[in-house]
């Protein structure tokens, strides 16, 4: 019998991420499942890679078997009500090919593509062959894809990054109509506006180009953002809202996630998801 106290809850969405773990918990499966908890999902995973790594680096990594990683989407998959999916980090050919096929197969939709390739310092992730799976056999089956500018380039074949707010949009559309995914957003593109110093992340989606400004915050503290951005789009769309009002939201949640992150390690600071809980007493005693 049920207790007579007891709050009915409803059912959360339930997310799934499909990336790397940090064993420090600012980025990766840790910070996409905070992200998710925090914006009131259920958050599942299937861990690509075990990575030793703190907020001054990646000390060591190791891909799990591809079909571990495939088998752990099956589990998730076939027993859990997945509304929204989204991939981070994809470290080698078999393990996309793994991802791509568990993702038709599940009919994994709304897909978020987060293609962790290229770090923010410029230096690249994976090698050519992983990019070329990406761009080849995931993007086409993605509602979004959310690189950075680094891997705008590395996606298009280009010399160099894309640096400006007009460089972002063409190269978005390009990605979509290259690759055929829905839609796309080139994060991180800075530039000064009426005296001020901006961050713009522009979206095209439906044949237009959106530009998403706000105020560039000068901090170190900014490890796990990207996965935290593209987690709170996932978690948005599995509640059910358009793309563009998951889109507004993640970019008001990670603006705070970077603003409120507290100064934790010796080196990046984690973002904080957390700064979207309301304030909390200590624990008893402290």
């Amino acid at each position: 019998m049920a207790d007579a106290n007891s709050t009915h809850r409803p059912t959360p969405p339930v997310a799934l991420t499909i990336a790397g773990s940090d064993a420090s918990g600012g980025a990766g499966i840790q910070a996409d499942l905070k992200t998710f908890t925090v914006l009131g999902c259920y958050g599942a995973s299937a861990i690509t890679a075990i990575t030793a790594q703190n907020t001054c680096g990646v000390q060591h990594a190791k891909s799990l078997d591809a079909a571990l990683v495939g088998q752990q989407i099956d589990s998730v998959a076939s027993d859990l009500p997945v509304a929204a999916t989204k991939t981070g980090m994809l470290a080698s050919v078999p393990i996309i090919a793994a991802v791509v096929e568990a993702v038709r197969r599940h009919r994994l939709t709304p897909l978020v593509v987060d293609p962790v390739m290229v770090a923010k310092s410029g230096d690249p992730l994976i090698d050519d062959a992983a990019v070329s799976r990406i761009a080849e056999h995931l993007l086409p089956l993605a509602t979004l894809a959310t690189p950075n500018r680094h891997e705008v380039a590395r996606l298009l074949g280009a010399d160099r990054s894309v640096d400006s707010v007009e460089e972002a949009g063409n190269a978005a559309r390009q990605i979509c109509e290259r690759f055929g995914c829905q839609a796309c957003i080139v994060k991180g593109i800075r530039r000064e506006h009426g005296g001020s110093r901006q961050v713009v992340d522009v979206l095209y989606s439906a044949g237009q180009a959106t530009e998403y400004p706000a105020k560039w915050l000068d901090t170190p503290r900014t490890h796990g953002s990207g996965c935290a951005f593209s987690a709170a789009i996932t978690a948005a769309l599995a509640a059910g809202h358009s793309l563009t009002d998951a889109v507004n939201q993640a970019r008001t949640f990670i603006s705070r996630a970077i603003a409120e992150a507290p100064p934790l390690g010796r080196g990046r600071s984690p973002v904080s998801p957390l700064a979207h809980l309301p304030a909390h007493a200590p624990p008893a005693g402290v």
